[in-house]
């Protein structure tokens, strides 16, 4: 049965009789809901038990969502919902791929279990690698989280990585991170980010540096395996993967490369069988890898590139301000000579003079070259990198984020926005073509 379908423009604000409705939800049912642009939507459990992406939801306890936000609340076992808000469209389904998703989480249980119970030394002691792969807009973010929550929620403490430098699943976009998941994820906060490893790509996909994409998912990965040497929970608990949507030509290469780089066990693919038939093939050399098909969510909602880049923006003001704007970021100035910024590829290889006779310099896509203040810089969100020296750049994860608010070329000084106010933690930046304009 469908709740409203296309919304007008709301003519009130949540808390009105006119906005406060009840869903009753049957059993292994979920209540899809994208809220309207306007105001946020307040949410509450009234009776039974129900869950957002694997997260149960507390009995009374009001949720708020910002306004755009979408989710779907599911039931294993039926429960009656309070909705107090304006939706752009809501709706309840009957037929989800949620059985098929338990049962991947109850197998990775019982591997984690094994893990644990294995010799520290032993091969057996790593618990499940997964790597969630599918087309844009199949639902890997979604699967993801729900991987992670059930996880968490029988006690373990997965890491979960994200290659996905479109979107920014743990922090904002044009980074890769990793973050452990100790609790289940809060669906309005999202990815706690108490301890995340970030490192900073720049750009908001993979095709404006491959090379250097490699790098960085290589290096992730070596960095995980050292500290996953050293715990034995976090080797027992494992990793759960987000990849991006790009999955043809270089695309469909640099799934292949994570998918070593982070010597994965088990690869979900949603949503497209040509994928999985291709990654079936390509991995039935290696007997420890389990591919996985699985259907996509009928749910999941196909964004344009306008939406994409809507949500990009979102995911930078939440850096600076927090999802429920809470935070209060401090606006800094600095003179020219304080800032020493970099930039990642580009620049010639070797000049002309230096090569064979016809041959034409290329672009050294790993290069780390000093990068001169320039109007250029305007608006642009820059990395702060815990490199002791530029060669260290590349290999460096990043403390965290600046961006550019103002630059005086008279005074010679640049106004940047950061998150607390004091020095920065390191003292190179790093700039790649990620802007943002509030």
């Amino acid at each position: 049965m469908a709740y409203g379908g296309s919304a007008v423009a709301p003519t009130a604000p949540p808390g009105s009789s006119e906005t406060v409705r009840q869903v009753k939800l049957d059993k292994e049912c979920e209540l899809r809901v994208e809220v309207g642009p306007n105001f946020p939507l307040r949410l509450r459990l009234l009776s039974g038990t129900a869950e957002i992406f694997g997260t149960e939801i507390p009995t009374e306890i009001r949720l708020t969502f910002p306004p755009g936000h979408k989710f779907a609340v599911f039931t294993w076992y039926g429960a009656t919902i309070e909705i107090d808000g304006t939706t752009e469209t809501d709706y309840t389904a009957d037929e989800t791929p949620m059985i098929s998703y338990i049962n991947v989480h109850a197998v990775l249980d019982a591997r984690r279990n094994l893990a644990k119970a294995s010799p520290s030394d032993s091969d057996d002691s790593q618990g499940p690698r997964v790597i969630v792969v599918g087309p844009t807009d199949s639902g890997k973010s979604t699967l993801s989280r729900m991987l992670l929550s059930w996880a968490a929620k029988q006690g373990w403490k997965p890491t979960f990585v994200d290659l996905d430098i479109g979107q920014g699943s743990i922090t904002k976009p044009g980074c890769i991170a990793a973050t452990p998941v100790e609790l289940p994820i809060d669906p309005v906060e999202g990815i706690p980010l108490d301890m995340p490893l970030v490192y900073f790509h720049g750009h908001v996909t993979p095709s404006a540096n491959v090379e250097l994409y490699k790098v960085l998912v290589k290096e992730l990965a070596q960095v995980l395996e050292r500290q996953f040497a050293g715990n034995v929970e976090s080797r027992a608990a494992g990793m759960v993967i987000n990849t991006m949507g790009w999955i043809e030509g270089v695309g469909y290469e640099l799934l292949l490369h994570a998918i070593d780089a982070f010597n994965a066990t088990v690869v979900l693919v949603l949503g497209q069988e040509k994928l999985w038939s291709m990654l079936r093939d390509v991995l039935k050399g290696k007997s420890n890898v389990d591919v996985v098909k699985l259907q996509k969510s009928g749910g999941v909602v196909s964004r344009n590139a306008k939406v994409r880049q809507k949500a990009r923006g979102s995911r930078i003001r939440e850096y600076f301000y927090g999802p429920a704007n809470d935070l209060s970021p401090h606006s800094n100035t600095a003179n020219f000579s304080d800032l020493l910024i970099y930039r990642i590829g580009g620049g010639p290889q070797a000049p002309r003079s230096a090569l064979p006779v016809g041959a034409e310099p290329v672009s050294d896509r790993l290069r780390v070259a000093p990068v001169i203040v320039n109007q250029d810089l305007h608006h642009l969100v820059l990395a702060v990198s815990f490199a002791k020296e530029p060669d260290e750049i590349m290999s460096s994860n990043v403390a965290g984020f600046i961006w550019v608010t103002d630059i005086n070329f008279e005074s010679k000084k640049i106004t940047y926005l950061a998150p607390s106010a004091g020095n920065l933690p390191g003292k190179y930046l790093i700039v790649g073509n990620l802007t943002w304009c509030e």
